[in-house]
């Protein structure tokens, strides 16, 4: 797994020498330290949450054993909090496929709905994690699957009156009605009619009648349902319709976004945030991405009078920042608007830490509300290191920006070995993009950061 690891950052690295700063000033995808796939994003306690699957590098198929889990609060720095459910979850799960899942909240607790292939059957199947926190880690809640009829990406939604249902598909598209507890259901699974009227005529060459291909993402909105989905495979494109109730009937509303970007297939998610329509997705735009190696990206959208949605295309430049970051707060060093070389792993301290740090690599943070007066005076980072340690040198606006200071990071004789270290800066003020660049010796491995954090100056 190291070896694929540093692959996927020596293809990063590969790409920004080329690319050059055109890269560095993307902010999608949103993710970039690991391959992520089928976002599935929710509201909860005012932090936006989105939750992908995970395409393990030099993929041929859809090879996939665990979900993740990121969040944010400004739609630019997205924090890293790992795996929260993982196929080792499902003792009757088997093979690589943790494919399209979603979370909803409900009494409290917090229920995943995700497919995996049923070992004893070699069917896929819907299994239920469940957790107490959003965060995880997600427990199986049944020891066997919720259901089975060897269709998969499950979406999950509670109506206005309380009822739940479950919808999945590919080919057909199934829903069921859910009881209160979650984790059973009322009657037998069921297909909604895929009418041509409902959604849209195949122009593919399969012999399907409709467009609908799989991934239904169902929600409600100003008393409008919506599915939007993938189809016409392949390569896909995202679709929906809109209808006056749970079950339709629907009235199909065309193209959402075309077939773009280097992946085959596409997977939708919608939310709205603080204010904002946002529409989730992903693509295989980094490097070494494509069909089985993809990546999540976001882009915002205004819905029309009619509660119908533009067409739109998949961009580089990703949502805009809806609010600042505050550095006199503790910050996870796994807060990464854009980076180049690094990756994220399990800290013994709790939580993760950024690791496979080499000289050249560097994080970005968008919107840092230095303040006014004087500004910071000082910074401390959490770090390890069992090699020889190196610099962390903190810029603005760009990797050779403003310098505002340089931290030397000392060996601590093992890479989960942390110790505090400090320095001063100067010219930190305002609302500014901040450059964590790592300098060092050598060719390998530097060190780790847990955390930073800011101290102000006399005002």
């Amino acid at each position: 797994m190291r070896a694929s690891v540093l692959l996927f950052r020596s293809l990063l690295c590969l790409s920004a020498l080329l690319g050059g700063s055109k890269l560095a000033s993307a902010d999608n995808p949103i993710i970039q330290t690991i391959y992520t796939a089928d976002p599935a994003p929710v509201v909860h306690d005012g932090r936006l949450y989105c939750f992908t699957d995970h395409d393990l590098p030099n993929s041929t198929f859809f090879n996939m054993t665990d979900w993740r889990l990121f969040s944010t609060t400004d739609m630019v720095n997205w924090l890293d909090h790992g795996t929260v459910m993982s196929l080792k979850t499902f003792s009757w799960a088997s093979g690589a496929s943790a494919w399209a899942g979603q979370v909803i909240s409900r009494n409290g607790k917090f229920y995943y709905y995700a497919p995996m292939t049923h070992g004893a059957t070699g069917a896929m199947a819907i299994g239920v994690g469940i957790s107490n926190t959003i965060t995880g880690p997600y427990v199986d809640a049944l020891g066997h699957p919720f259901l089975e009829n060897n269709e998969f990406d499950p979406t999950v939604f509670i109506d206005d009156d309380g009822q739940a249902y479950l919808y999945w598909g590919n080919p057909d598209l199934w829903y069921v009605r859910l009881n209160e507890d979650m984790i059973s259901y009322k009657g037998t699974p069921a297909k909604i009619n895929l009418t041509v009227a409902g959604f849209g005529a195949r122009e593919g060459n399969e012999n399907r009648t409709t467009s609908f291909e799989e991934g239904p993402w169902v929600y409600k909105r100003n008393g409008i349902y919506y599915i939007v989905y993938a189809a016409d495979c392949c390569a896909e494109d995202i679709r929906y319709t809109m209808g006056t109730g749970p079950l339709g009937p629907w009235s199909y509303q065309g193209v959402l976004m075309p077939t773009q970007g280097s992946s085959f297939t596409n997977h939708p998610g919608v939310i709205d945030y603080k204010g904002h329509s946002y529409f989730f997705y992903h693509n295989g735009a980094l490097p070494g991405g494509g069909g089985f190696e993809r990546s999540v990206a976001v882009e915002p959208f205004t819905y029309n009078p009619d509660g119908t949605i533009p067409q739109m295309n998949m961009t580089k430049k990703g949502a805009p920042r809806i609010d600042t970051l505050d550095p006199y707060q503790r910050q996870e060093a796994e807060l990464i608007a854009w980076e180049v070389g690094v990756s994220t792993e399990v800290c013994s301290e709790g939580g993760l830490n950024v690791c496979n740090i080499n000289n050249g690599d560097y994080i970005k943070v968008k919107g840092v509300n230095f303040g006014g007066g004087k500004g910071a005076k000082s910074v401390e980072f959490r770090v390890a290191s069992a090699a020889s340690g190196g610099t962390i040198e903190m810029h603005i606006g760009s990797t050779d920006g403003t310098l505002l200071g340089a931290c030397t990071i000392p060996s601590t004789g093992g890479w989960q070995t942390w110790t505090t270290v400090s320095c001063p800066v100067s010219g930190a003020k305002g609302i500014q993009d901040l450059y964590f660049v790592y300098t060092g010796a050598g060719t390998g491995d530097l060190f780790n950061v847990d955390w930073w954090r800011f101290s102000k100056g006399n005002h």
